[in-house]
């Protein structure tokens, strides 16, 4: 039978390469953690870990065994999680990935209800600018944007429609556009390069459009940074309405859409996550996001539906 503390102390220097490091981060002597790696390695019979220069290196046993080592804590804690499940309350730890351009304008709010309703809950709180290829089964991601095939199982949530947007102090000098055939003399700052192969504008009471957008001077990978650099006066560029509308609460007058009417099509949101059983914090996250869907999102859905 094996001791986990003695698993967990040669997990952690095989991560590590050195004791002073592990015990640090373990909380514990550097003599307890070397005496637990010895007695690990008394009960297997075999030596470990050998010092090389100023690291621990592991033998031939060492690297076999670390797998088996790996697998065995990851049982220890599913089953710890099993047995909270058993007593009937939503506690550990799950990790939320939300696209950068919802975090700020509505993350924080749910957030902070969801870690009030369920306070044994340990919530990690993560954005991104690209979708998700693979999670982990207490992870779920909000992403904003064309979806892929990733593996995972993808609900939409509703839409976000976008406009051209510039500060007023760079249209008053560079001059007003009047219709999407003269943005070309204009500024583009271009988020990732979403309109390098052209956007197709729409008005309900004009022709499509189809924009070739110039190389644009400044280009992010950033959302955040990407609506600082049109509300600093940098150029035009595209914004989902509702992140600006969230934005001119706390900075009014900083965004107008300079071609009000045309747009591309909208942004669709969804939630993505990872398909078969889930924990029951993973579950109340789900119910909890679904409930917490900002009733602009659906209005935009069901224009879309309707178009």
């Amino acid at each position: 039978m094996y001791d986990f503390d003695e698993l967990a102390a040669f997990a952690d220097v095989m991560s590590t390469g050195s004791l002073t490091r592990s015990a640090q981060k373990l909380g514990l002597a550097k003599s307890t953690l070397s005496r637990r790696i010895s007695q690990l390695e008394a009960r297997l019979n075999q030596p470990l870990l050998r010092r090389q220069a100023n690291r621990l290196i592991p033998t031939e046993a060492g690297l076999l065994f670390q797998s088996y080592c790996n697998e065995l804590l990851a049982m220890a804690a599913h089953s710890q999680e099993a047995l909270a499940e058993l007593r009937e309350e939503i506690s550990g730890k799950v990790t939320l990935e939300v696209h950068g351009a919802l975090a700020r304008g509505w993350m924080a709010g749910v957030v902070d209800a969801f870690l009030t309703r369920y306070p044994k809950v340990e919530l990690t709180l993560r954005t991104r600018e690209t979708p998700p290829s693979k999670m982990h089964s207490n992870s779920v991601h909000i992403w904003l944007g064309a979806n892929h095939e990733c593996g995972l199982n993808q609900e939409r949530l509703g839409y976000l429609s976008r406009g051209l947007y510039a500060n007023p102090s760079y249209l008053k000098q560079a001059g007003h556009p009047q219709h999407p055939s003269e943005l070309g003399e204009h500024a583009w700052i271009d988020l990732l390069d979403t309109a390098s192969n052209g956007l197709l504008l729409h008005h309900s009471e004009h022709p499509d459009y189809l924009f070739d957008a110039p190389r644009s001077r400044l280009r992010v990978d950033l959302t955040v940074l990407h609506i600082d650099a049109i509300a600093y006066g940098q150029g035009i560029g595209l914004l989902p309405h509702w992140v600006v509308e969230k934005r001119e609460r706390h900075h009014p007058g900083d965004l107008v859409n300079c071609l009000p009417g045309w747009e591309p099509a909208p942004l669709p949101v969804t939630l993505l996550y990872a398909y078969g059983h889930h924990s029951r914090r993973v579950n109340a996250l789900l119910d909890f996001l679904r409930d917490q869907v900002p009733n602009e999102w659906q209005t935009h859905a069901n224009a879309v539906y309707a178009h």
